[in-house]
Order: structure tokens, then C-alpha cells, then sequence
């Protein structure tokens, strides 16, 4: 059975490892809350389990722990900031909050941001801007990685490359969180090391053969992850990584034509605002994605099958189930995070019963 714990105490424990690293307790705070957000949700790759790889990178400096970040340019309802290594998900909490500040003015707000660190679970960013009524897009981009083949090639070019979006209705949002691949770094690495395989061929070889075994992000022999939709139908991925590459570090000024390989671990970042005032009106808006979300939820399904979800559907069911009675955390997660607590001097929370 999967320990379970309280989000709290994981919060705690999570800003304090981040606290000790170097990064200030308000900071800490925001960091630690996205990443517990991501085991709410179930999104259990890009919680907890990342935080090891943050801490190394906060102790090695390829994180900063303080300072600012640079505006690059404002004109208002577009910003680019220049990140400087820091916290990924520090650097989107605070540019959703400039957006959330200005799109009642300007209707739409563009923050695109270069030169953060990693960015986390998109997903877990998306309420905060939908609880107030507004439409978000986030999506990111690693340009120092490569992990993703164009659609008829096997050599990796660039990454996943998610996209996620949230939308408000009368009810519970929708939240999508897609990656332009057929799957995540993170899920592979997992994988890999417990010595298990990919649910599906959703690698490519050197010989242009589907393949589901995760070693292939180690090994010497020639390979990628495959784009969205796989030998057939990868056109479709590929035109949406093309997209968000184009998003991120286009916008940006700064991606993979500038970033070496030896780069720290960074993320180009993308993220918009929407005021639904500024165009139909927020209750007519709402009105039709509620029409369309529940339209898809009834939408008849074959004999003995679950009814529809809608993207966010799970996510949420899962937060409302971990708060309740504890996150249940992947086995891998806990130990990962031991050597940090007994250097940091923190006692590792307590499995619930």
C-alpha cells in the first residue's frame, strides 16, 4: 500500500529543505506549494520527486538561491523577464500575479520569461489564474536539453515541451496539461531505474523502430522520445512542439540557438492571461464552457464504460481525496529526499497512520 501524508507537513518539510539550501523562507514557501500541488494532483513525476534535483542544482549555484529577475522589456500587456537561474516555479507564481494585476486593463497580458530554472507541474499553476474567473495558457520549453525527434527522425532536438491551459466554467475549471510528446524525461528516468518499461512504443530507435524501453535515454545507441502521436500520426506533435518552441524561446529572444549543451537546467517559459470581460463578457464566457464541459460529460459512451472527464476532472478528485485523507506519495520519492532532510537537520514527515 502507498504511504500517505499530509500536505502540510509536506509543505513544511519541503520549504524547510529549500530554506536550509539557501533560498529565502518566503520563497521556500512558494516553491514548496507547487511542488506538494503536483502530488495533490497526481502528477507525481513533477512534485516531490524533482525536488532532489532542485536542491543539488541550489547547492551546486546552477539554481540561484536570491536576487532578482531582469525586465527585459514591458510595454504593458507584454513582459519579457530575463530569470537568471532562478526558481522556475518562483518565476511563474510571481509573473501569473503581474498578469493577474494588468489584464483587467489591457484584456490580455503576455509574460514570457528566459533563463528560468526548471518549471515544474504546469497544472498546478492553473487555478490560480481560473479562481478569478480569467483563462491561462503556460507552456515551456529546456533549451539546453534534447530528448524529442522531429516526426520522421530519430535524432533528439529538442524536449516534451508541455502546454497547458486552464479555463473557468460555473463549476469546476477545465485544466489540460499536454506534453507535444509521446511521453515525459522524468517518466523515463523513473522507469529506467526501477527496470521497467513504457506503457506503450512511445520511443524511436536509430532504426526507426517504436520501442517502449526507457533505457534508450542512456544508452550509446541512437534514439529519441517520439512527437505526440507516434510513427502515424506524429505530424500532429511536432506541429505543437514547433508551436511551443516558437512560444517560449522565440518569444523569449533566448533558446536553442543561443544554449550550449552544458547549460544549467533551465526552462523558457510562456504564459498569458485572458480576461473573458474584455471580449464576450465573463458570464456569457462562462456560460458556453460550462454548456460544452457538461455536454461532454454526457456525451453517451459503450456499454459498461465510464462516463467522459473532462481534463481536470481526475486531477481535481485526486487534490480533494489527498487532502482529505493524505497524498500518497511514489515509493521512489521518500528516499530520494532523506540525505536532504538529514543534512538540512529536518525530521522526514510521518506517514499517516
Amino acid at each position: 500500500m502507498t504511504a500517505r501524508y499530509r500536505a502540510d507537513e509536506l509543505r513544511d518539510f519541503a520549504a524547510g529543505l529549500f530554506e536550509a539550501g539557501g533560498m529565502p523562507r518566503d520563497r521556500a514557501d512558494i516553491v514548496a506549494h507547487y511542488m506538494v500541488e503536483a502530488d495533490l494532483m497526481g502528477h507525481d513525476t513533477h512534485g516531490l520527486n524533482l525536488a532532489p534535483l532542485y536542491l543539488d542544482d541550489l547547492e551546486s549555484g546552477r539554481m540561484a538561491a536570491a536576487g532578482e529577475p531582469e525586465t527585459v522589456r514591458d510595454t504593458g500587456a507584454t513582459v519579457v523577464v530575463d530569470g537568471g537561474w532562478l526558481s522556475g516555479l518562483w518565476l511563474i507564481d510571481r509573473a501569473i500575479d503581474i498578469a493577474l494585476d494588468r489584464v483587467a486593463t489591457y484584456g490580455t497580458v503576455t509574460v514570457v520569461m528566459r533563463r528560468a530554472h526548471h518549471s515544474g507541474c504546469l497544472a498546478a499553476f492553473l487555478e490560480k489564474a481560473t479562481a478569478r474567473g480569467r483563462m491561462i495558457m503556460l507552456s515551456s520549453s529546456a533549451p539546453a536539453a534534447r530528448a524529442v525527434a522531429p516526426h520522421g527522425s530519430y535524432e533528439p532536438v529538442y524536449t516534451p515541451d508541455p502546454l497547458a491551459f486552464g479555463i473557468p466554467t460555473e463549476g469546476d475549471p477545465v485544466l489540460v496539461d499536454i506534453s507535444a510528446s509521446t511521453t515525459t524525461m522524468n517518466l523515463g528516468f523513473r522507469l529506467q531505474a526501477a527496470g521497467k518499461r513504457f506503457g506503450g512504443p512511445w520511443l524511436i530507435d536509430g532504426a526507426g523502430r517504436a520501442t517502449d524501453d526507457p533505457n534508450l535515454f542512456s544508452s550509446d545507441a541512437p534514439g529519441a522520445i517520439m512527437p505526440l502521436g507516434g510513427l502515424d500520426l506524429g505530424h500532429k506533435g511536432f506541429g505543437l512542439g514547433i508551436f511551443v518552441e516558437a512560444l517560449t524561446s522565440g518569444l523569449g529572444g533566448y533558446g536553442r540557438a543561443d544554449a550550449p549543451d552544458s547549460s544549467p537546467i533551465g526552462c523558457a517559459i510562456y504564459l498569458q492571461v485572458i480576461d473573458p470581460d474584455a471580449f464576450g463578457g465573463g458570464e456569457d464566457f462562462r456560460r458556453q464552457t460550462t454548456w460544452f464541459a457538461e455536454a461532454c460529460r454526457a456525451a453517451k459512451v459503450p456499454e459498461g464504460r465510464p462516463a467522459v472527464r473532462m481534463p481536470g476532472d481526475g486531477a481535481l478528485a485526486r487534490r480533494r481525496d489527498a487532502v482529505e485523507n493524505g497524498v500518497p506519495l511514489h515509493p521512489a520519492i521518500y528516499p530520494g529526499l532523506e540525505p536532504w532532510a538529514e543534512k538540512a537537520g529536518l525530521a522526514m514527515p510521518a506517514p499517516i497512520g
